[in-house]
Formats: C-alpha cells, structure tokens, sequence
C-alpha cells in the first residue's frame, strides 16, 4: 500500500515503547496510590456443597456482599448467571468463595489462609464427553445427506484440548470510591488492566447497582490480554463493590497461580468429523459434531462454536456442510476467547481433513487442497455456512508459500531420509486458513482536533494493549491532515476522556477504530479546505494539503495557511468524530508452512522453519503487522507442541503455575519467514482486514501436520496435540493413531 509521500504503508517504530520501557507508564501494580489490599479465598475442590465459611476481621462472603450474579452471555440461559463469589457449591479450583481485606498483601494472605472452607465434595467431570448438562446448541446446519456423492469418507475424532492465556500480566483492580454507600451519590474511579474499558464500566455499574455515569475506568499500561481480558472478571466487581462499602480504595492483584486457575481457559473442543470427496480429490462434503468445554460457569466459551460454524469450510468450495454443536458444563475454570476464538478450532480440524483425505487417496496435501479451493474473488462469497467472504484469493498464497520454501526440494530430501532409515526424519506440514474479524458490533468510534497551536488530539474507542495504536492511528490521522505525527496525540482507555467505543478484540482495531479516524480526520481537512478557499478566494477544489506546512492552492505554495491560522480563522473548533460502520465482517486469510524434524530414538521435535504467507489486505505499519504475525505463530506452535491446561479425571488441575504448564520462549523457536500478499477489502476506506489472531489460526494445524507427515513411515495418521516427546515416541513405536480415524 506504500506510495510515494505517504506515511501509511511505511515501518515506523512504535512510539509508545520508550514510555513502557523506562516506567513511564505504570502498571495497575505499580500506581503510586496507598490501597488497601484485597485476597480471596477459594475452593480447592473442583464440585461441592459449601456448609460453612469461617469469618473473622476482614473476611466478607457472597451473604455479606449481597451483589447481583453476573449474567452469561445472550446465548446462555438467564440461570447461568455467575455469583460474583460462590453460593451454595462450588464449581471448580479457584472458584472464589469469600474475599479478604487487610493493610498489607502479607496480612490479607495470612488472614486468608486462616480462613476455613467447609465443603462436601460432588464429583467432578473434566470430560466434556461425559458432560450432560447442555447450557448452549447452535442452530444447526441440516444436511443428513452431505457426503451421498463421495467415493471415500474419511471419519476422525479431533480434540483441541484446553489452553491458558497466560498474558506477562495477571488480572487486578484498583478501586477509589468517592460513592456514598448510603445513598449512592458520587462516583466510583478504577484502574483495570482491561481490552474493553466500556464493557467493564457497565458490568461494574450494573453489579453496583449505579448509573454508568458514576463509574470512572481508565486502563493503565496492560501486559497482554489475547481475548481473556475482554470483560469484567467476578474479583474486579467484588473488589470494587467492597471499595465503595467501606470508603477507602482497595487494591487485587490476581497471583499467577490464581490466573493459571481461573481466567478464561481456551479452544476445549472435542469434534467428530467426516469428510468425503470423490476418487479425484474433490471434496463434495463434510459432516460436524462439536462438543465444547464451557467450563463451570458458561459465559463467551459457550457460544463460540457459532464462530467455528461459521469458518467450517475453511478456504475450500466445501459444497454440502452437515454441522450441530453443544456447549457443556464441566467443574474445569470457564472457557473464554483467546486469540481467534472458535475459528482456530475449525481451521485446525479442515485442515487435518484434508490432509487425512489426501493420505486416503495416496495424493499430495498441497495437490487436494489446490482442487479445492475457492475461485479468486472481489466480490464477496456466501459459504455453506453463512460466512460471506470479502474478498479472497487463497490459492496466490498457497503457491507463493509453497514456492518460497521449496515445497518440492522438501519432499524429495523427505524421501532422501526416509530411504535411508535416518534417525531425524522430515516433516512438512501445510495449512490454509480463513478467519472472521471485525467480530463483535460492526462499529467504533472516533475523533480528531486541531487546536490552536496546530497540535492533533485523536480519541478512539478501542483500547491497545500491545497493539500499536498510539503510532498507527497517528500514522492514519498524519496522512489526512498533513500534520507530522509526533504533533498527535492519541488518546483512549478512559471513558472519562473518550464518550464511548466498544474495545479491542477479534482483530477489529485497525479495521474499524482506524477507519473511525480516517473518515474523521478527512472531515477536519475538508473544514480547513473550505476555510482556506474562503480565505484565499479559491476554489475549494483547488485546496490542496501541504504535508508538514498547511493548505493552499495547488501547485501555488506561498499560498499556504498554516494549521495555527487555519484554526485562528475558524469561528468553531477544527473539529469532527465518527463513529464507523463496517456494517460486514472481513476475512484475512493465508497459508502456513511448518518444516520439522523428529527425533525416532525420543521422539522430540525440532522446528526447522516456519514460513508464511498472510494476506490481511492494505497494511498501514509493516513492522508492526510483522510483530503481530511473530506473536500469533509463537502461540500457535506452542499450542501445537506443548501448552495444555491438563485435568484428571475428577477434574482435579494439574497445570497450575509455569513449573508445569510448558510456556516457550524465543529459544525453543525457529526463525519466523513472514511474508504478505495484498488483496484489499472493500468494506472500509483503509482497505485492512485484521492480522493480530492470523498465526494461531494458521501456525498450529501447520505444525500439527508436520509432525505427523514425519511419522507417516511409522503407520501414524492422526497425532492429538500438545504433540509432546513422550505422546510422539509412543505414536510412532505403537505403529498406529494418537487419536481414531477411519475410512470407508
């Protein structure tokens, strides 16, 4: 998108870094602001019936606190509602159950572990496959007879086991009343690391019993949230409701042991699924049925199947689709989103159809998936599912991540190895994928003003928290206006400073918050045109921006006005907002490859490359597209080969802190090859489609499947992830499946 004079399509470095670096801006933790502090009790059985709570100074319970459950998301039943800390049973490890005040973060603790928790244990269920209780059923897509035309069906089982989100930062609340909690006048300030600042305003004032109004959020600097951090947490409502009843601010800071137990846990799917296709490879349907883990407490885990649905034909002309789903509750933590969110659970498993249909058929994987998929398109595509693509050509991708990696050198030296009984054996593994953005309402908010003295300040509606906004929305209001970007000023995450916005996730900032302030910034230059073309008796189509000087005529620069006079010639502020309506979702896409070794004395894996190609249309910062397509492919590939929210059978969790739970780092990975085409949508004036979830949608089902074509020599067609050294070892010696496939 790069063009000659423009800032936009160009690497800048991001300009929030320094701040962050030196301490400039403060974590939640670190607010120099005197707070009591707050601790919660909680269970350590995974199902039970509470009979008693041991009080004492300090020590409050759901009696004491009296606030109102916190409701499950629309599709939920209204009876899943949450208590903000348990009533009458327990759910799960971590479920809060009473909560502690003390002067310091030692006395709460210490004063919390003298409290006793009196509970009869319930058996637990971990397996969502024994699960009964149904909280959630997608409507389903009827088509009993989608593989009546194939000449094979291939029938497996694909698990996408549970994940944590695991961000550098835990969860945590400062809490500042100034609210009489008698009459409940005045106004409540908190401090919460949070993705969607609005959402926690009006949860809390909903819980509080407030009007929204009374309720101030503003997110100081925030270590991560990939998804988990998108709504108010049980601990931030109890924590803030406690401020306003005794009068004084209180701080909660979530212990990493207490987040490995209870922040949203991800993907939990466990899904049955036939693909046919006839004797050529063309694929004529598929049959689906999921079974997700909603965890205790369903809330946006229980609905994500919709978005798995919705991505089920992946980039393929899938022509017939047979699909139902259930959400079920288990006594593991409740399942929330994390980067990609029900659609890298459908890319996984269209991806190891087709590769498990082309071992069927004794075809290339590369050569099936190109019989398949769909048509280049500017126009947008209607699946069988629903989904209405942008705009897509998916086999420019493929071809170019082929070719860039040497597909065919690969297999030949796989062959090479394969000959000669090598102890390291080859494994290439490649996936396409398609994932839904701009999730959630279809709009946000924006605006742009320039003041007096020619400096910028942009308001957005979306909240960064790693994303680059600050350098990127500058970027975009620089290029309208004319104005060097280190003159902007970006402001969001207080919903004080910014009327209202609805947050960041499902890789919707750039496509929606971006193009609220383009369209603004476009509005605040066509005032100053008209301005200057009053003042300069011209045409206002003669107008012309003057980058880094003003406006004038065109061609004619010591006609230039500069911003400060334009602003002093004004008789209202240089001024407008929009609030952008995408009113359709858009759809990267792109295809992944994974080249590993595997160790057949140990079964360990070595990753030798990884290589990909991301097409998210225009791109406006490279360098920081680039960091989000690292960040994606690291958490994909470790999903892939190590990290697992394990349980036992009674539910009991067994991955409770990183001495346990396997989070990788730099030196466990390869270099990254990232590559991008460019096919825009037309559904917003940037012409952007999201990037930041596009590596775990497509890395994991790469790596997956590299593995698993380095063991094909050893009978080995289907391999469940984590795909650790002892499950490769065992899958490989056994000579058959990690998992249950069949073909008729």
């Amino acid at each position: 998108m790069a063009t000659a004079g423009s800032i936009l399509g160009h690497s800048v470095l991001r300009r929030e870094d320094a701040a962050l670096l030196v301490g400039g801006r403060p974590y939640v933790d670190d607010l120099e602001i005197e707070a009591r502090s707050v601790v919660f009790v909680r269970s350590d059985v995974p199902h039970g019936r509470i009979i008693s709570i041991s009080g004492g100074e300090g020590v409050y319970t759901a009696e004491d606190l009296n606030i109102p459950d916190m409701l499950a998301g629309p599709p939920a039943p209204s009876h899943f509602g949450r208590p903000a800390l348990a009533t009458g049973t327990v759910g799960y490890v971590g479920d809060p159950v009473a909560v502690v005040v003390a002067d310091s973060l030692a006395e709460a603790r210490d004063r919390a572990e003298r409290v006793i928790v009196e509970i009869e244990e319930l058996p637990g269920i971990s397996d969502p496959m024994a699960a009964t209780e149904v909280v959630f059923e997608v409507d389903p897509i009827d088509d009993p007879g989608a593989l009546d035309d194939a000449d094979v069906v291939v029938s497996f089982r694909y698990v996408n086991h549970k994940i944590a989100p695991a961000p550098m930062e835990t969860n945590g609340i400062l809490a500042i009343p100034n609210v009489d909690a008698a009459n409940g006048r005045g106004r409540l300030r908190l401090w919460v690391p949070t993705q969607c600042p609005f959402s926690v305003q009006q949860t809390i004032a909903d819980c509080l019993e407030l009007d929204i109004d009374q309720i101030h959020v503003v997110v100081p600097a925030t270590g991560g949230g990939f998804g988990a951090k998108g709504h108010a947490y049980v601990e931030q409502v109890v924590t803030a409701a406690l401020s306003v009843r005794l009068g004084e601010p209180l701080l909660w800071i979530e212990s990493r042991t207490e987040n490995m137990l209870h922040m949203g846990h991800a993907r939990g799917q466990v899904q049955d699924v036939q693909i046919g296709a006839r004797a050529d490879g063309t694929v004529v349907g598929m049959k689906w049925s999921v079974t997700q883990d909603a965890g205790a407490y369903p809330d946006i885990g229980a609905w994500l199947t919709f978005y798995t649905k919705m991505m089920a034909s992946g980039t393929y002309r899938i022509p017939r689709i047979d699909f139902r789903a259930r959400s079920v509750v288990t006594n593991t933590a409740p399942t929330g989103a994390l980067r990609g969110a029900g659609r890298p659970e459908a890319a996984a498993t269209v991806e190891r159809a087709m590769d498990l249909l082309a071992a069927e058929l004794g075809m290339d994987a590369v050569e099936v998936r190109r019989r398949n998929l769909i048509e280049t398109h500017s126009d947008p595509v209607e699946t069988p599912t629903g989904a209405v693509y942008d705009s897509g050509d998916y086999l420019a991708a493929m071809e170019r991540a082929v070719e860039l990696v040497g597909y065919e050198e690969l297999r030949a030296e796989q062959a090479e190895r394969r000959r000669r009984g090598d102890r390291y054996q080859l494994g290439i593994g490649v996936a396409n994928y398609i994932e839904v953005t701009g999730n959630g309402p279809s709009n946000d908010f924006g605006s742009v003003e320039v003041h007096d003295d020619g400096a910028v300040t942009v308001l957005s509606g979306v909240s960064s928290h790693g994303q680059g906004h600050q350098t990127t929305y500058a970027q975009i209001a620089s290029e309208q206006l004319g104005i060097g970007w280190e003159h902007i000023t970006v402001v969001q995450s207080d919903t004080d400073l910014v009327p209202r916005g609805n947050g960041t996730y499902g890789s919707r900032s750039l496509q929606l918050g971006g193009s609220a302030i383009d369209r603004a910034a476009a509005a605040v230059a066509d005032q100053a045109r008209q301005l200057a073309a009053e003042h300069l008796e011209a045409n206002v189509d003669d107008i012309a921006v003057y980058h880094g000087e003003g406006l004038g005529v065109a061609g004619s620069p010591d006609t230039v006005l500069s911003w400060q006079r334009l602003a002093e010639l004004a008789s209202e502020p240089l001024a407008a907002e929009c609030d952008f309506d995408q009113g359709a979702r858009s759809y990267p896409f792109g295809t992944h490859v994974a080249v590993v070794e595997v160790d057949t004395e140990t079964g360990g894996v070595r990753q030798l490359r990884h290589l990909c190609v991301d097409d998210c249309g225009n791109v406006i910062n490279p360098l920081l597209a680039e960091g989000q397509q690292h960040g994606g492919i690291a958490q994909g590939i470790a999903q892939a080969l190590w990290e697992e929210m394990v349980y036992d059978a009674g539910a009991g969790p067994r991955t409770t802190n990183f001495g346990d739970y396997l989070i990788p780092s730099a030196a466990e990975f390869c270099d990254f090859e990232t590559h991008r085409n460019n096919t825009p949508t037309p559904l917003n004036p940037l012409g952007a489609k999201g990037i930041g979830e596009a590596g775990t949608v497509g890395a994991t089902p790469a790596v997956q499947s590299a593995v698993i074509d380095a063991l094909a020599p050893y009978g080995v067609r289907h391999l469940d992830m984590p795909m650790t050294p002892e499950k490769v070892w065992r899958a490989m010696t056994a000579g058959g499946n990690g998992g249950s496939v069949s073909a008729d």
